[in-house]
């Protein structure tokens, strides 16, 4: 959605006062063209005070929140919205226990919501990413005892990350995988998904991207404990946040 561009807070909130403004804007992104009944595909319709739409032929309802990752929220359609908008434009690590203070929601409602958005934001694979395109692999957990590095029998949660940025740096998308281990195989399921061949990929000096560089365009620095990928490293943070948190409530 449109309105989840940009850093613009004070234009956001000016835009969106209550949840009616919230109701009407989902009325115009849901029926653009003009209302179809889901049941019967008539046309016509009567709108209803919270901008839901009822079919004249079959009298089915649809409110503006069905369908949508909106859908039977019930702390507030405008406190979703503020939540959407924070994920969307922080390069801070977002955490549930975060969002709940701030929006005044428990914990576990958060991150339920949370994890909502984070799956509406899920890539189709059909654009992948063909600029400057920094790739690192992580570990939700930190590190273990008796573990060294990139251990492969770790029994910790491994990620593979990839962002997009800018001519000035920032981000401009960003993808996480799950990966099983950090050989080539698994970490070419991020290239193969969200990479194109085309891209001028950056990543560490770890050994599992070299066999890759017969199919991409791969470069490979000191990672210099992550100074030569702030942007990236920015990303993986905020993931973590998302995993490293306990579930309350």
């Amino acid at each position: 959605m449109d309105i989840f561009k940009g850093q613009n807070l004070i234009g956001f909130a000016e835009r969106f006062k209550t949840d009616e403004d919230c109701q009407l804007y989902l009325a115009h992104f849901k029926w653009p063209e003009g209302f179809g009944c889901v049941k019967c595909g008539h046309t016509g319709s009567q709108t209803r005070r919270n901008h839901s739409r009822t079919c004249n032929r079959c009298s089915h309802t649809e409110s503006v929140t069905a369908n949508t990752l909106f859908h039977k929220v019930k702390f507030g359609l405008r406190k979703a919205f503020f939540i959407c908008f924070e994920m969307a434009t922080t390069t801070k690590s977002l955490a549930a226990s975060y969002v709940a203070a701030r929006f005044g929601v428990t914990e576990k409602t958060g991150r339920l919501f949370m994890h909502k958005v984070r799956e509406a934001m899920k890539s189709s694979g059909d654009h992948p990413m063909d600029g400057t395109v920094h790739v690192d692999e992580f570990v939700i957990g930190g590190k273990e005892e008796g573990k060294v590095g990139r251990s492969y029998d770790s029994n910790k949660k491994k990620m593979v990350c990839a962002v997009e940025l800018t001519d000035d740096g920032k981000v401009k998308r960003m993808y996480s995988l799950d990966i099983d281990n950090y050989s080539a195989k698994e970490l070419g399921k991020i290239f193969e998904k969200h990479i194109s061949k085309k891209a001028n990929v950056v990543t560490d000096k770890w050994k599992g991207y070299r066999p890759l560089m017969k199919q991409y365009g791969i470069t490979q620095i000191e990672s210099n404990g992550g100074l030569n990928f702030k942007a990236l490293h920015t990303m993986i943070h905020q993931v973590k946040g998302g995993f490293e948190q306990p579930i309350l409530g």
